[in-house]
């Protein structure tokens, strides 16, 4: 294997700013070098104003010039990002993009829902040989994916809500820690947009279901109070829906000085957990699973493995 085999991949997302370097085998294995993730909520305050702040776009920038150092380290053949729902949504997302383009050298796509959907079920099933209907579920700080299919295949449905944490923790709770009420609209309103962008019929088909990103590594972190955060305990970590419900409870009576002591919890998540959570508890509800197994295999993984197929990478 040469370095010219080698990639990084970073994802602009809404809440955090995640780095992939790995190496790409002509089998279609990634191997993972390096991951990073840094919390920069480029996303706040994007719901209601429509803007990236020149804070938040600074934040980011400050992890970019790093994941560019390590990228160069590593000696990769190319450098890609891409951009989800706080960037797209904002109007001077455009802006963002040629900046990352220009400063950083990322060769970055403002990707589509759709189109981040079809990569993250992709980088979330890679190598699976199971025939079931699956659902992955990305709950990201704007947005949240469904995706249905069959592992090793093409998703035949996908939708992008709009059920993000940072978005759903800006519009529904706004007491420290949150009221009974305050949890109880954000579900109602989580079951509602469930239930309007995914088919009752498509819900039902699904037979198994694959949790990626923030909330759910988190989650799977907090289960096993794991101090430091290890991947390999987190990776296939079956999350049953009894323990979710028993975890939101106990995360939304606590403060946000006190969620960030709890232990298995990044301090920069506990901002965010407690609506990630309750969108977790309402999917697997809505989709009838008593447990989703989580990955630590996403949308990174998905890019690393598409750039492979068009020949990137080498």
């Amino acid at each position: 294997m040469t370095q010219e085999r080698r990639i990084a991949v970073v994802d602009l997302g809404t809440n955090s700013t995640r780095l992939l370097i790995a190496e790409l085998s002509e089998a279609g294995a990634v191997e993972t070098l390096v991951r990073r993730s840094e919390v920069t909520r480029l996303g706040d305050g994007v719901d209601a104003s429509g803007r990236l702040s020149d804070a938040a776009i600074e934040r980011v920038y400050d992890v970019l010039a790093t994941y560019r150092e390590l990228a160069d380290e590593h000696g990769v053949a190319d450098s890609i990002a891409v951009a989800t729902s706080a960037v797209r949504d904002a109007e001077n997302g455009p802006e963002l993009q040629d900046a990352v383009r220009e400063r950083f050298g990322f060769d970055i796509r403002i990707i589509s829902g759709g189109e981040e959907a079809r990569l993250t079920f992709l980088g979330a099933t890679s190598g699976r040989d199971d025939s079931a209907p699956t659902l992955v579920v990305d709950i990201g700080g704007g947005s949240t994916e469904y995706v249905i299919g069959t592992p090793d295949s093409q998703p035949d449905f996908h939708v992008s809500t709009h059920l993000g944490s940072v978005r759903q923790s800006e519009r529904h709770l706004a007491s420290d820690p949150p009221e009974r009420h305050e949890t109880d609209a954000l579900r109602a309103a989580a079951r509602e947009i469930i239930a309007e962008g995914v088919p009752a019929k498509r819900r039902r088909e699904v037979r198994a279901g694959i949790a990626v990103a923030g909330t759910a590594t988190q989650l799977a972190s907090v289960a096993q109070a794991l101090e430091p955060y290890e991947p390999a305990r987190v990776e296939g970590y079956d999350l049953m829906l009894d323990d979710c419900e028993r975890m939101l409870a106990m995360l939304a009576s606590l403060s946000l000085a006190e969620r960030k002591q709890v232990a298995g919890m990044h301090p920069d998540r506990a901002a965010t957990i407690v609506a990630g959570a309750a969108i977790l508890i309402e999917s697997m509800r809505a989709f009838g699973l008593e447990r989703v197994e989580v990955s630590e295999a996403d949308i990174l993984h998905g890019a690393a493995l598409e750039a492979l197929a068009q020949g990137g990478g080498g």
